[in-house]
């Protein structure tokens, strides 16, 4: 390690090292592949023919690019194309070789993207959400001058996937309403008939959720291989949609058992087995399915967790991996590493404990690092976004740099989190942002009894989902927290709704039961603003002021009431949507919240 970078501290050196995600490689040929990579200082898409181990940058904007597909025969990179990561655009394509990019599809409007589906004859499916519309899918058939609508409804929907022959196309969609347990629709193309249906919503008391995950990549295969929630997990089944024929796959541990968490599962290139993942408690590995044989066989994977994993032809796995101690690369089932980025590996950073703790809806599961020294500790709870998603032990930068200044860090899977079985995700409704905060209070009362934290420096930190966490943590339970540090958040619920991307107008009509002229108490009570004269916290807010997750005019409302109140707040607005994908950004960011806790909390509690 030369001079120079012995003058970064680690919290940047690992801000700044040069990531790759999973490689996305063209079916029809395995040699062309798709990455995304910081290595330029800004994630963009990477073209890496592996036959000659070429790589070049695809694409190049201020703001970064990650959507990003590859045509099956490899010729064409396709990627969305939206303004300072408003994610409202278009698709455009570029050779793989390299080339000017043009419109992929003309004659379909600018939009929030609803998927997009690339067939091996030519067809082109893209899904597109507006507020005006709802869902809308295209069509464009090979040799077609203008798309064609084949799809539409006013509830939000996607693309699925396209049969290996073109011929049909199934629909993830919820026009039932319900936007947490979608349904599927599978329609033949080009009229866009109805072939089959899959809806377990409709007329159940327990509604569960089903999810495309992809026909069989075999000519005149009807199989759909779907995820359902039938035993309250996660789990994949084949359904034959031409046949009307559903087919339970019974896969169980080594000791015959089921499996707890949640299952998930992808063909591999034979079509006669299958790639599974299993997620349960913040950790992930990797099995393989014999169909015929109805055999189960676990992969080689570290502890720790799997944020993707592909099957190759050759019939090795390659999967992207970290732990919350070692940073990721892409490996393989051989052994080898296959890609990793350019530059010095980051360092590396803290284990995690898990902890479980008795709360108010069951057993909350959290995971707890500790810096050197002894406690109690100044203790950041970062809480997580989604809301359905979960913290796992993989590498993160942002926890591993509180680490760094000294600082415990907590992070909670509440209840919405995924990976600990349906109910434990389903429990997040009416009472939004209250009940997640019910299982951090009793998480943080645990960290304070065990003498992890200091009770005096206590910090309430999230983004997204977790931002809102952190604003109406800091109004309804004042006298918990330090400090707060909300990035990206819903700030005022009921002016987001107005401004919104439909997909989560549609997600929140789920959480609540119903709109805000529906059920007006739910929403209030779920508002941070409602709360904000209780909060006695400094708070620190930043924001993207092209975010149409969590949009800007929401959060100048709730700012501006700090003001009038007198609160103590700052605020950092940057030119992007939610969340940046430029590093030096990214950097600034976690040097202002440093900052802001640097002069708020007691001296000397920052390193």
């Amino acid at each position: 390690m030369n001079e120079q970078t012995n003058a970064v501290p680690a919290w940047e050196q690992r801000f700044r090292a040069a990531r790759v995600s999973l490689p996305d490689w063209a079916d029809e040929a395995p040699d062309r592949a798709l990455y995304v990579s910081n290595a330029t200082g800004t994630y963009e898409v990477y073209a890496w023919d592996r036959s000659t181990d070429g790589h070049r940058r695809a694409t190049d904007r201020p703001n970064g690019t990650t959507d990003a597909e590859l045509a099956p025969d490899g010729e064409w990179i396709w990627w969305f194309d939206d303004t300072d990561g408003d994610e409202f655009g278009v698709w455009r394509r570029q050779p793989f070789a390299g080339g000017p990019d043009e419109e992929a599809v003309p004659g379909v409007p600018a939009a929030y993207s609803a998927g997009l589906a690339l067939g091996r004859d030519g067809t082109v499916v893209v899904g597109t959400s507006t507020d005006d519309e709802g869902t809308t899918l295209y069509l464009r058939r090979p040799g077609a001058a203008e798309p064609e609508v084949v799809y539409r409804h006013a509830e939000y929907g996607g693309v699925g996937d396209l049969s290996y022959d073109g011929t049909l196309l199934a629909v993830d969609h919820t026009e039932h309403g319900d936007a947490m347990h979608s349904a599927i629709r599978v329609l033949r193309l080009p009229e866009g008939a109805t072939v089959a249906e899959l809806d377990e919503v409709t007329g159940r008391d327990e509604p569960r959720g089903v999810a495309c995950l992809g026909f069989a990549p075999a000519p005149g295969d009807t199989r759909l291989l779907v995820a359902h929630q039938r035993s309250g997990r996660w789990e994949p089944m084949l359904w034959d949609v031409a046949a009307g024929t559903e087919t339970e796959l019974r896969l169980r541990d080594e000791q015959g058992r089921p499996f707890p968490g949640d299952l998930s599962a992808q063909w591999r290139p034979d079509a006669r087995s299958l790639l599974i993942e299993h997620e349960y408690e913040a950790r992930s590995e990797l099995f393989s399915y014999d169909l015929a044989a109805g055999e189960l066989t676990r992969l080689d994977t570290p502890r720790g967790t799997v944020s993707g994993a592909t099957a190759r032809p050759d019939g090795t796995v390659e999967f992207l991996w970290s732990s919350a101690a070692e940073p990721s690369a892409v490996r393989s089932t051989s052994g080898a590493v296959v890609l990793r980025a350019p530059g010095a590996v980051p360092p590396g950073s803290v284990p995690v404990e898990d902890v479980w703790v008795d709360g108010p809806g069951g057993r909350v599961h959290a995971l707890v690092q500790r810096p050197t020294g002894d406690g109690p500790y100044p203790t950041v709870f970062e809480v997580h976004g989604g809301p359905t998603h979960h913290d796992s032990d993989s590498f993160a930068a942002g926890p591993a740099a509180w680490l760094d200044h000294g600082f415990a860090v907590v992070r909670v899977n509440y209840r919405g989190s995924t990976g600990y079985g349906q109910a434990w995700t389903d429990a997040l409704t009416e009472r939004v942002g209250l009940i997640e905060l019910e299982d951090i209070g009793a998480v943080r009362d645990w960290a304070v009894a065990s003498g992890l934290a200091d009770p005096d420096r206590l910090v309430l930190s999230g983004g997204s989902w977790g931002g809102y966490l952190t604003l109406l943590g800091l109004g309804t339970q004042p006298d918990s927290w330090t400090l707060g540090l909300a990035a990206v958040p819903v700030a005022d619920y009921l002016t987001a709704y107005a401004d919104e991307m439909e997909a989560l107008k549609s997600l929140d009509r789920t959480l609540f039961g119903g709109t805000p002229e529906e059920v007006p108490e739910r929403w209030h009570a779920s508002s941070p603003l409602t709360h904000v004269e209780q909060v006695k916290a400094p708070v620190y807010i930043s924001a993207g002021v092209n975010d149409p997750r969590c949009p800007i005019r929401q959060i100048d409302n709730y700012v501006r009431r700090l003001e009038e109140l007198g609160k103590v707040h700052e605020v950092y607005r940057y030119d992007a949507g939610h969340g940046s994908l430029v590093v030096d950004e990214r950097i600034k960011q976690l040097r202002l919240e440093i900052d802001f806790v640097r002069r708020h909390l007691a001296p000397g509690t920052v390193r």
